[in-house]
């Protein structure tokens, strides 16, 4: 099986024109979500349950509640008689906690893979996270306190449901229309390439070529000559004229993936056709125009890059005209299943045995087991999509074979905890300093998502501690006047406005935007 063949997590691709009204900020709300169920086709099913005031209670059981497709259509409860009519009881507790009551439950439950004797107390940082309910060990599924928005979006091909995935379609859609370079920033296996892809197909542009380089890959001694291309007889081995990637490309879009790795002097020739539009072919004269949109991606610390001297800030200022973050798989969890199964899906169609995959999603024939799903819920995935992919193909392979489908995931040293409240005094985004606070988003270029991650603490509980720090400010806070003379001061440097306003570029971007003073 092809473990590095992208396409077994798209969707089919999407030509839908990009939203033109702005998105409100959406409102955290409490969801449940399907995980697993011996029918695979209600994976991803979502019910919203409303524990506003300690006191508030919802229940789970096979008769509630009840369930809706991600576009909102009913489909009811869980309906499995395997899981008991007497429910699993979920308090509201204080400061936006919830307590799991299992005492008039009459179905085994486990939690986070642990089976649980009695109530447990969960806290913010818990729910947001995210934390699995295996019931009757049928069942799994995904209590999560999520921002997420009632928006009609294309899907762009992306497989996923979650927050940080509408984001990223959000980010397209608002990219696509451009035609200014775009710089996707994510861990390596996020699916960046796919995003480009994406990008490239709901642009002006899609109809021309699009090429895509691995910068990497390129040997530092025929770089230029390979990108831009070069006369017969301009080196040794030019056998023959080449018009070089960037020409063929003219029209269209070109992708250059770990453009972290270029060597210097090809960061030098980027910049000039970044800058003038044209190309220079080794030995070839005069120079020749071309039109293309330059789109980048990395996993690499640019800014320690920078720092160090092996990647030109004027480059990468060129670049970065809009940034596009890609989440890891560890911030959308709540699309783990739909990815495992949809690869897994591809991948029995690909062996010619969908039969297999259709009786493993008929709820009457046969089913995945909940603890192979609890696993892949819990894993923290550190080489994100790809190596789901990965594990999903070895799934693949033991179904073919006629064993049950087992995976042994190592524990990771970035999985989360088991889901408890702590310790009173414990550390945490509550417990930083405002010198600490400002030390820590300082070193990560007031990038929050980066900050978050260093400091063990979710994006929405560094958002509010942020929101409390009166050294700091959000970008929704600045105002047209400020913005418009950071702009003129820094000439539209938004790396250098970004530091001075003490917010993320990103931020900086989604504000001026939101004032039309950036398109």
């Amino acid at each position: 099986m092809d473990t590095t063949n992208p396409e077994a997590f798209l969707d089919e691709p999407t030509r839908q024109p990009p939203p033109t009204d702005r998105l409100e900020q959406a409102q955290p709300r409490l969801l449940l979500t399907i995980a697993l169920h011996p029918s695979l086709r209600r994976i991803g099913e979502r019910a919203e349950l409303v524990l506003r005031r300690t006191g508030d209670h919802a229940q789970i059981s096979r008769r509630t509640p009840d369930f809706r497709t991600p576009d909102g259509r009913l489909v009811g409860p869980l309906g499995d008689p395997h899981i008991s009519r007497s429910p699993l009881v979920l308090r509201a507790g204080p400061a936006d906690g919830i307590v799991v009551d299992r005492s008039a439950c009459g179905s085994t439950l486990e939690i986070d893979e642990v089976t649980e004797p009695g109530p447990l107390p969960l806290d913010a940082a818990a729910l947001a996270r995210g934390v699995t309910l295996t019931l009757a060990g049928r069942v799994v599924l995904l209590l999560q306190r999520v921002a997420l928005a009632d928006e009609a979006l294309p899907k762009y091909g992306l497989v996923g449901e979650s927050a940080a995935i509408q984001a990223v379609r959000r980010d397209i859609a608002h990219a696509s229309g451009l035609d200014a370079s775009v710089l996707i920033r994510g861990e390596s296996g996020t699916g960046k390439e796919l995003v480009a892809r994406a990008l490239h197909a709901a642009s002006p542009r899609a109809a021309k070529p699009y090429i895509s380089l691995n910068m990497a890959a390129l040997s530092p001694q025929i770089a230029i000559a390979e990108l831009f291309g070069h006369a017969r007889g301009s080196f040794t081995g030019a056998v023959q004229a080449r018009e070089g990637y960037f020409r063929e490309a003219d029209g269209g879009t070109i992708f250059l993936d770990e453009i972290g790795e270029a060597p210097v002097e090809v960061q030098a020739a980027l910049l000039r056709v970044l800058e003038t539009g044209e190309v220079q072919p080794i030995g070839g004269t005069p120079t020749r125009r071309v039109d293309v949109r330059v789109l980048a991606a990395t996993d690499a610390d640019l800014s320690r890059s920078m720092q160090q001297g092996s990647f030109r800030a004027a480059l990468y200022h060129r670049l970065a005209t809009y940034e596009l973050p890609v989440p890891p798989l560890r911030e959308r969890r709540d699309d783990i299943p739909r990815l495992f199964v949809h690869g897994l899906e591809h991948e029995l169609r690909r062996a010619g045995r969908f039969e297999l995959f259709e009786r493993l999603a008929s709820e009457s024939t046969g089913r995945l087991p909940a603890r192979l799903m609890a696993q892949l819920m819990t894993y923290a995935w550190p080489g994100n999509v790809r190596e789901l992919h990965n594990v999903t193909c070895r799934i693949a392979a033991a179904l073919l074979a006629g064993s049950l489908p087992s995976i042994a995931l190592p524990r990771s040293t970035d999985a989360p905890e088991p889901a408890r409240t702590p310790t009173p005094g414990a550390p945490g985004g509550a417990q930083l300093s405002d010198d600490e606070l400002l030390t820590a988003l300082e070193e990560h270029d007031w990038q929050v998502a980066a900050t978050a991650r260093t400091l063990g603490v979710s994006r929405n509980t560094l958002y509010t501690r942020i929101r409390r720090c009166e050294q700091l400010q959000t970008g929704h806070a600045l105002d047209r006047e400020t913005l418009r003379s950071l702009y003129e001061r820094h000439r539209g440097d938004l790396a250098a406005m970004a530091e001075e306003s003490r917010v993320s570029v990103r931020a900086l971007q989604l504000r001026l935007r939101s004032l039309a003073l950036l398109r």
